[in-house]
């Protein structure tokens, strides 16, 4: 059996360690959450809290009601985390739950749609000013290009280039089948392309 030396905290065995490991793993966070853990819902939220937010915000497109659906997905894993089925990742429930939320939102929202290209002011914590500076231009064409496509368009290219998400987790988070998927990014790059050569 291996030791290891943690500092400060004498050694640890490394089935110990393997399990430290572990325990940081969505999954396992989720596990913790079930049983009432707070401090994994404080991890759990400190690791998603950013995306999770651009992502509402790009489909809402007002940041304060972004907050809101962000509270509320979070409650809603407080309260469903034991329900949590590991047929997908974590994230991909989390997305799927913001995206419910948003579209529940958008139905009940009764003002106009906002001009203001709210997304453009969320910082991304990982980039120096140097970095925002030099995306700021290039991104701002694919922004506008973006923001024109249809929800049901955007939302699939979000989920695919903005998050990372295959076809299949794709389909479970909007509620169709794979195909429907492939055919809304195939139409949905061919337009984009087209909004971007003309902006």
């Amino acid at each position: 059996m291996t030791t290891v030396c943690l500092r400060g905290e004498g050694t640890a065995t490394s089935q110990q360690w393997a399990a430290a490991g572990e325990s940081s793993s969505d999954e396992a966070l989720i596990r913790r959450i079930a049983a009432g853990d707070q401090s994994a819902m404080r991890a759990l939220f400190a690791r998603y809290r950013v995306a999770l937010y651009r992502w509402l915000l790009r489909l809402v497109d007002d940041g304060a009601l972004a907050e809101d659906l962000l509270s509320e997905v979070f409650l809603d894993v407080w309260r469903q985390a034991a329900s949590f089925e590991a047929r997908f990742s974590v994230s991909t429930w989390l997305l799927a739950i913001a995206r419910y939320k948003a579209l529940s939102a958008r139905r009940r929202r009764t003002d106009a749609e906002s001009d203001e290209p709210t997304v453009a002011t969320v910082p991304d914590i990982a980039d120096d000013p140097e970095i925002t500076l030099q995306k700021k231009d290039r991104d701002e064409a694919l922004r506008q290009s973006l923001h024109r496509l249809s929800l049901e368009h955007r939302e699939v290219i979000d989920l695919a280039y903005y998050h990372s998400k295959s076809v299949r987790e794709i389909a479970e988070i909007v509620g169709i089948n794979e195909a429907t998927v492939k055919t809304r990014m195939f139409y949905a790059r061919r337009k984009l392309v087209e909004l971007v050569e003309t902006t």
